[in-house]
């Protein structure tokens, strides 16, 4: 494979391309070589250049990498899909969903994997999140409650939603069953410093099933918080990803309705209200590098010629929620249907 871009975070698909035995780094590409140099080390048999097309142009690369600018994702990977290599791109997958479509549409039609960096869906804690959502361990799903604040670098082209919120939406998306799916989405944003862009948001997403999730995303705060909690009708687990003691936390305890369900509206006062109070189960986890376990997925991919656990169509998902959530904060946060062009 070769990695494109050498910049913040294409070093680090260096580093776990070169530690991944299925796959083998034959390039690092960037328009400053002596940066890609430097990134490789004195004695990297990994060659350096700063053409695209000798990638492309090369039978022995069977896959790209891409660590660039998302404005160059589309250009970039639809030309690397032309010459008949799979691709992995940073995400967003592109700065448009119509082109995030044509992408997908081309890695389709040629055979090839498309991968989406949804880096956190690759975690340990996420790993088993998933593992308790789909096994029906925590029952029907209720709520997803996320927040990813701290103050962090205020981005000059993006606002907060943008640069934050595709790391919860991707969890959510790789979370949630093929049966669920997000239907519909309302945002509201501040901007208290001027900056001209949302530098704080909260994102409501109403779900087929007819559980909702909020996401809380900021630059601003002062204290650094990653948290998830999803509650479901048997058990709610509680994702903290600043304690690596604990990240996970699995509560038996919640609110159970006892009488009738078909009881008129007025009636509903003889319906009792009960608290279940049971145990909290912190399980055991194996710590793993995401990236590393994202690499081994698209090489497996690769081999098996199957799709990524988040390929390009999980990336063109997310891309949905977000397209329709700055249409929403255009509508001073009125719930948008996505799927729904303006």
């Amino acid at each position: 494979m070769a990695v494109v871009g050498a910049g913040y975070w294409g070093p680090n698909l260096v580093r776990n391309a070169m530690a991944t035995p299925s796959l083998r780094l034959r390039w690092l590409c960037d328009m400053d070589v002596e940066r890609a140099r430097r990134v490789l080390g004195d004695y990297s048999t990994v060659g350096t250049t700063k053409s695209f097309d000798e990638i492309l142009g090369d039978p022995d690369v069977q896959a790209v990498a891409l660590a660039t600018p998302a404005a160059t994702h589309f250009p970039l990977a639809m030309a690397a899909l032309d010459a008949g290599k799979h691709v992995l791109v940073e995400k967003p997958l592109t700065s448009s969903l119509d082109d995030g479509k044509k992408l997908v549409q081309a890695a389709e039609d040629r055979g090839l994997v498309l991968m989406c960096d949804h880096t956190y869906c690759y975690t340990s804690a996420v790993q088993e999140l998933r593992r308790l959502v789909h096994e029906g361990e925590l029952g029907d799903l209720h709520f997803v409650d996320s927040v990813r604040i701290n103050l962090g670098l205020v981005q000059p082209d993006v606002d907060v939603l943008w640069d934050l919120a595709p790391h919860d939406l991707s969890i959510l998306d790789y979370l949630l069953s093929p049966e669920v799916w997000v239907e519909s989405v309302a945002a509201h944003g501040s901007d208290p410093i001027g900056h001209g862009v949302a530098c704080l948001a909260y994102l409501t997403l109403k779900l087929s099933s007819g559980a909702m999730a909020h996401v809380h995303v900021n630059w601003l705060s002062p204290v650094k918080i990653r948290t998830m909690v999803i509650g479901g009708s048997h058990r709610t687990v509680v994702w903290d990803d600043l304690n690596p003691s604990q990240r996970l936390s699995v509560y038996d305890r919640g609110v159970e309705r006892k009488g009738s369900q078909e009881l008129p509206a007025d009636d509903r006062k003889q319906v009792t209200i009960s608290y279940r109070t049971g145990d909290m189960v912190a399980p055991a986890l194996r710590e793993q590098e995401a990236l590393r376990a994202m690499m081994a997925e698209f090489a497996a991919a690769i081999s098996e010629g199957r799709p990524a656990a988040t390929d390009g169509s999980a990336g063109l998902r997310v891309m949905g929620v977000l397209e329709a959530a700055a249409r929403s904060l255009r509508r001073d946060g009125a719930f948008v249907a996505l799927g729904v062009d303006e």
